[in-house]
């Protein structure tokens, strides 16, 4: 289901589709008449229309909390199904919607959504309060309230950062102070999204929980909650900066049906990058270590690769791929779609065994083991969080993200380099062999093999 995993029962009355990746939620909820509403979706409309079609449901409306940084939206897909848009009104977008302000309601038939002016994650931002005549029965909170923490307020510019995070901790104590504690909160964003901040695992919560636990509730003052919450930001894909205004206006529709890659030969493969083409190869780590086209990036196709295609390559470029067979094409096409990535020009058919057919030049990347000695200097390449929970002794720390524009201040020679596992390292290898590097290695398994192995490690 292109990396959407239904998260409860679908007999539920709100049916999560979580993006592992992105590390997103939409709901699906069910108005009781036929009718279903689908909030913050992502932009393949599949998964929602077939489990809508499962459960005999018309797909009428597709809410949206706020302009998405981390993904395309989908409401423009369903609507084109027949769903009426719903979303803030200051989110200007191009799209026929219909926009909303703080305390307006939309009759479900029979439920009631109300708008709820929640700025802080982004300017327009609204959390939606879904009731039963008079008894709030769950709020969908957007990016204003996730399970112990908030949505990031830095991804508009520098200047308005300090005064939305301001605005999130005002407006989430008056616009849901007088709610009841046993009130279900249905999060967008949870782990592992980028556009969270200091959350922890689950994915809903209820509002008593975060009154007690989250320091959005329990700082000491709204001074001291905007300070703390500023300082815990990490850093964030790029792509991020440019997906709001993409959102607003409109991407470019699909329906059901991703565009398939146009199959490459040796020669045309050569001929695509020679004019520009990116060429990235998405199988498993320790195949591109045993060979792979010189030049190439090595991300894995796996849940976040959509994430790290965002982080590590110019939207603008044309794309080129290598796979392995077992592994899904209409995934790679979809995780790339998700986040703007339209110029996908094709991918090398017959994969690296056609390459190897030619005759083509192929390199190598070296794989350690924990218990191997290290070839020349540690290189960490985990995020700054990761780093701070642990790292190997006299290791350098560069994060993925910041690999190429660092390159000069990691230190000459040979490099073991390492992450959690071995994937983003391998991402970090090749693009470091891109710029003429030797002697790289891969230390597999990561940072967490070692440690299970009992490895001395560094703290601080």
């Amino acid at each position: 289901m292109s990396g959407l995993a239904i998260g409860a029962d679908p007999r539920a009355e709100i049916v999560p589709l979580v993006d592992e990746g992105l590390g997103n939620s939409s709901y699906l909820l069910p108005l009781g008449d036929g009718r279903a509403l689908v909030l913050d979706p992502c932009r393949n409309p599949r998964p929602y229309l077939e489990l809508a079609e499962r459960l005999n449901l018309r797909i009428a409306f597709a809410v949206e909390t706020h302009l998405h940084a981390d993904f395309i939206s989908g409401s423009r897909e369903l609507a084109a199904f027949g769903a009426t848009i719903l979303a803030p009104l200051a989110s200007h977008l191009v799209a026929a919607y219909r926009g909303l302000e703080d305390g307006e309601e939309v009759d479900l038939g029979g439920l009631t959504l109300r708008a709820l002016a929640t700025p802080g994650h982004t300017p327009e931002h609204l959390a939606y309060l879904l009731l039963d005549g008079p008894k709030p029965l769950a709020l969908f909170s957007g990016g204003a309230v996730l399970p112990g923490g908030a949505a990031r307020p830095d991804l508009i510019g520098r200047e308005q950062t300090g005064p939305l995070a301001h605005d999130l901790y005002r407006s989430v104590h008056q616009r849901l102070g007088g709610l009841p504690d046993d009130l279900a909160v249905y999060p967008t964003h949870g782990a592992g999204s980028f556009c969270s901040a200091g959350t922890g695992g689950q994915r809903t919560t209820s509002l008593g929980r975060e009154r007690n636990e989250n320091p959005l509730f329990s700082a000491a003052s709204e001074d001291a909650f905007v300070r703390t919450f500023l300082e815990g930001l990490g850093t964030y894909p790029p792509y991020f900066l440019r997906l709001r205004t993409v959102n607003q206006r409109g991407a470019r529709l699909y329906g059901v049906t991703p565009p398939e890659l146009t199959p490459l030969s040796v020669d045309q493969l050569r001929r695509q990058q020679a004019v520009g083409a990116i060429l990235i190869d998405v199988r498993p780590f320790a195949d591109f270590a045993q060979g792979h086209t010189p030049s190439a990036i090595s991300i894995t196709l796996r849940p976040a690769f959509a994430s790290w295609v965002g982080w590590i390559v110019p939207a603008e470029r044309p794309l080129v791929f290598v796979r392995a067979p077992d592994q899904d094409q209409r995934d790679l096409v979809e995780q790339c779609l998700k986040i703007g990535y339209e110029n996908l020009v094709g991918e090398l058919e017959g994969g690296m065994e056609a390459w190897r057919a030619a005759a083509a030049p192929e390199s190598v990347i070296a794989l350690r083991q924990v218990n191997d000695d290290l070839q020349g200097a540690p290189l960490d390449v985990r995020q700054a969080s990761e780093w701070a929970g642990g790292h190997l002794r006299g290791a350098r720390h560069v994060e993925l993200g910041s690999v190429v524009v660092s390159a000069g201040a990691i230190p000459p020679g040979p490099l073991t380099i390492y992450c959690g596992h071995g994937e983003r390292a391998m991402t970090a290898a090749s693009l470091l062999e891109a710029q003429g590097r030797e002697d790289l290695a891969v230390l597999d398994g990561g940072f967490d093999a070692w440690r299970a192995a009992n490895q001395p490690i560094a703290i601080g």
